[in-house]
Order: C-alpha cells, then sequence, then structure tokens
C-alpha cells in the first residue's frame, strides 16, 4: 500500500463548522486579535458594546494588516489610512473623502459565544451556520458550585483529522496514555459523534475512571470526567478544540473546570483545576509525540480490534462535503460498542454508554 503523506492528502478545504478560539474574556481587553486560521488571517476585537467581531485581516484599501490597527467604538481603524470599518465588514468612514467607495466592504465572519468561549463559523461553501449545529449550553460554565475554565493552548504539526481519530481508537489509550479501557463504545448522530470510555486505573488520571465525551461539528469536544484521584472523587468537565492554522498545523486549546469541594477553599479548588490541567497537558503530549513522528494513512490496514476507525471517518467527512451531497442517513444512529474484548453494532445506544453529557 502507498503512504500518502499530509501534503499530499490534506485536500484543500477546511471543515464546515463552529471552531473555538480560547476564552472570550481574553479578547475584551480593547485590542485588535491578530488569528493565523483556514489558511490566511483574521482579525477578532471587541467593540465598546461588548461584542466579539471577527473580520478578514487585510485592508482591501491598499492591504495593510487590520490587527496593528485601533478599536474604535464598535469598528476597526486601520493604521496605514485610518479607514473605519464596522463589525459587518462595510466601511464606515474614510477621514479624507466626502464619500465612501461602494466597493469598500470586507468580509465578516460569524461568531457566537457560549460557555464562556468565543467560536468562529466556516463553510467553504459560504453558508449560514443553522441553528440546529449550535453550541450546547453547559450550565456548569454559570454555576458558583464549579471552578472557571482553566484553558492552555499548543500548537500541533499535522493535520486536524490526526486528533479526531482519537474518538474511536480506543487501542491507543493503553500504550500511548496508560489507561486501557474495560469499556467503549462510539455512537454517531448528525453532526455529533459520542464516546463512552470506562477505564480501571488511569496513570494520569485517576482510578475508576468514566469519560463521557463528544464532538459536537467538527472541532469542538467537551468531556465530562469522574474519576478517583488520591482517595478524593474528582468530577471534572474537559475542554478539548481546535482550529486549523493550515493543512499541516492546528491550534489545539485544552481546558479543565472541576466541581467545587465545598470543604475546600476556592485557592484549593482552581489548585486541583490547575494540576488537573497539567495533567491534560502530558497527556496531550503523549499524543504530540506520536503526531510528531508519523505519516497520515487514509486507508489504514485494520484489524478486528481498532473499532470504527472507517465510520468515524465517513462521520467526519460530512463537515468538508457539500450540503447538497450530504448522504441520506446522517441523522441515523450508528453505535459500536466495545466490551469484553469484542467489537458488536448495535441499533440503538445500551445503558452502559448513554450519555448525560446534556445534565452538565
Amino acid at each position: 500500500m502507498e503512504l500518502q503523506h499530509a501534503a499530499q492528502a490534506a485536500g484543500d478545504r477546511y471543515a464546515r463548522g463552529w471552531h473555538c478560539l480560547g476564552l472570550a474574556a481574553d479578547y475584551r481587553d480593547g485590542k485588535p486579535h491578530r488569528l493565523d486560521i483556514f489558511g490566511t488571517q483574521l482579525v477578532a476585537f471587541a467593540g465598546d458594546d461588548g461584542a466579539i467581531r471577527i473580520l478578514d485581516a487585510w485592508c482591501p484599501h491598499m492591504g495593510a494588516d487590520l490587527s496593528k490597527g485601533e478599536v474604535r467604538g464598535n469598528a476597526l481603524v486601520c493604521p496605514f489610512h485610518h479607514w473605519r470599518w464596522g463589525g459587518d465588514g462595510a466601511c464606515e468612514q474614510v477621514p479624507y473623502a466626502t464619500r465612501v467607495p461602494h466597493k469598500a466592504r470586507i468580509r465578516s465572519w460569524h461568531a457566537c459565544e457560549q460557555n464562556a468561549l468565543l467560536f468562529v463559523w466556516h463553510d467553504h461553501e459560504g453558508g449560514e451556520p443553522p441553528a440546529r449545529v449550535a453550541i450546547p449550553r453547559i450550565d456548569a460554565c454559570f454555576s458558583g458550585e464549579w471552578t472557571a475554565w482553566a484553558v492552555r493552548k499548543m500548537t500541533i504539526r499535522t493535520n486536524c483529522r490526526e486528533l479526531v481519530d482519537n474518538l474511536a481508537d480506543v487501542a491507543h489509550f493503553g500504550p500511548v496514555h496508560g489507561s486501557p479501557a474495560n469499556y467503549f463504545c462510539n455512537t454517531f448522530v448528525g453532526h455529533t459523534g459520542y464516546q463512552m470510555f470506562r477505564g480501571g486505573q488511569s496513570e494520569l488520571l485517576g482510578n475508576g475512571l468514566v469519560a463521557d465525551s463528544a464532538y459536537f461539528g467538527p472541532a469542538y469536544h467537551i468531556t465530562r470526567m469522574t474519576a478517583d484521584v488520591e482517595g478524593r472523587a474528582v468530577d471534572s468537565i474537559l475542554l478539548n478544540c481546535h482550529v486549523p492554522i493550515d493543512q499541516h498545523s492546528f491550534e489545539l486549546r485544552y481546558g479543565v473546570m472541576i466541581c467545587k469541594d465545598p470543604a475546600l477553599s476556592d485557592d484549593a479548588n482552581r489548585a486541583i483545576a490547575n494540576a488537573y490541567v497539567e495533567q491534560a497537558h502530558r497527556s496531550f503530549f503523549q499524543d504530540v509525540e506520536i503526531w510528531h513522528n508519523k505519516t497520515r494513512i487514509d486507508f489504514p490496514v485494520l484489524c478486528e480490534g481498532d473499532g470504527p476507525i472507517y465510520q468515524l471517518r465517513d462521520w467526519y467527512r460530512q463537515f468538508y462535503t457539500d450540503i447538497a451531497k450530504l448522504p441520506a442517513d446522517l441523522d441515523r444512529k450508528k453505535v459500536f460498542e466495545w466490551q469484553d474484548g469484542a467489537w458488536r453494532t448495535l441499533n440503538d445506544v445500551p445503558p452502559l454508554a448513554a450519555s448525560r453529557l446534556h445534565t452538565i
């Protein structure tokens, strides 16, 4: 079999869907923020009204970088000639002209905030974000019973599909992370891909590990994780999200929030959350070491224990496919369960794999 390297196999599209850009609060500092994503350069800024806008970063007047400009009111001022651009992409003012050229418009990107995070919408066909793929609210993000997100960011030098493969790759958890599964199940339905992981002892994340997780769209992954850590039951929510820089690299953001122990101070609870971030950092670097030393295989040779890798990729392909060409059975539930060392295909989600992400 001929090995296909990332440069040959990545294609020229980026996934259709919402992509997380980190904590929304980080963009509310009165400054424009450069975003090197989707093979181009964008700029994000918060206006006086608090809303965050995202525009193409290159001024169509004479090509200056708008991320080097200045936020005024709810608009962005170009550093070169002080043309003023509104959040909708329209030029609002040219300081040395009596009228604005009718072609003076720049691309504006859909942005939204949910769960204290900022998201940008990408669609290679230019479509609007449909309501059915909205980012689901996590009530814990607005509850004083949970810590705030503790988020880290790193750049990964590979195509982002390598990360998404982990959703179905049960066999790597033992060799790479020291966390072999006792039970594993994938469910694919619509734009959501679920994973239920039940393990024994984990080298990094405690004993009796249960990880209930899902991709909501191509790039936003949430996990509800429970485990016993040094005799203390820890209930946590993990964020794992990415946005492509280009076809050969992506930004990975991961974060943790934990349910506070009422017997501990806020500082002690934050310390536990930060310790979990460090553990997640080490866990991710175990994957990164593999990703940086492997090639992309579009048609892997699989064995009976590998699980639904091809089915995962079929599900993931929807985000790179024109809407008109999407398969008719996309919303049909597809369930794959691994138990007692064997895989089986099911018609519905078994009780052990029933997700409770909707309860957080």
